[in-house]
């Protein structure tokens, strides 16, 4: 479900960038023979800025489902067991 509120879209836009220049900088470490503490460090903040990413998204989604239970525009609605399933895979 991508969030309808264009500010929380460019949010999580701005996340997966930023985890997208992380993992550029996690592929020239591994090239360039970082030793592995650094690799490991900058694999973990790809990690969890791809985690924030997801839970932000997810939390989006939860606030448009509440705010209006019953919209039509919600096509894609998801169920209290699909949020925690979402939830769970970033676990």
């Amino acid at each position: 479900m991508s969030p309808a509120d264009p500010e929380a879209r460019r949010r999580i836009v701005h996340r997966l960038r930023r985890a997208q220049g992380q993992l550029a900088a996690v592929i020239e470490a591994v090239e360039e023979g970082r030793p592995c503490r650094d690799v490991v460090t900058q694999l973990a903040a790809v990690s969890k800025a791809l985690d924030r990413a997801g839970v932000v998204l997810i939390s989006n989604a939860m606030q448009e489902c509440l705010a209006e239970p019953d919209a039509p525009n919600h096509a894609d609605k998801l169920t209290l067991d699909e949020f925690e399933k979402l939830f769970l895979m970033l676990a």
